[in-house]
């Protein structure tokens, strides 16, 4: 996602389970070193966003709103969201 829409959106994984070395392994070896990454210790970010679990995705537009998706929804789940963001 970063590499196709990189200009255009900024992509952020946030890690909220775990400690620093399994998730620096995770991402060293999951193949998402291609974007920002933050560790949510205190579950704030999960927390207002809705997030119960790993994996989830939040779309956020230029104006704040947001769409949760809990769960995994793949590349085209992804693709759809950005292209949505994109169509404004």
């Amino acid at each position: 996602m970063q590499a196709k829409y990189g200009s255009d959106v900024t992509v952020i994984g946030v890690a909220g389970k775990g400690d620093d070395a399994s998730y620096e392994s995770f991402v060293a070896t999951g193949g998402v070193d291609g974007f920002e990454h933050a560790i949510d210790t205190t579950g704030g970010v999960w927390l207002a966003y809705g997030i119960g679990s790993q994996p989830a995705v939040v779309f956020i537009n230029d104006d704040g709103t947001t769409t949760t998706h809990n769960g995994a929804i793949g590349l085209d789940g992804l693709t759809e969201g950005v292209e949505a963001l994109l169509a404004g």
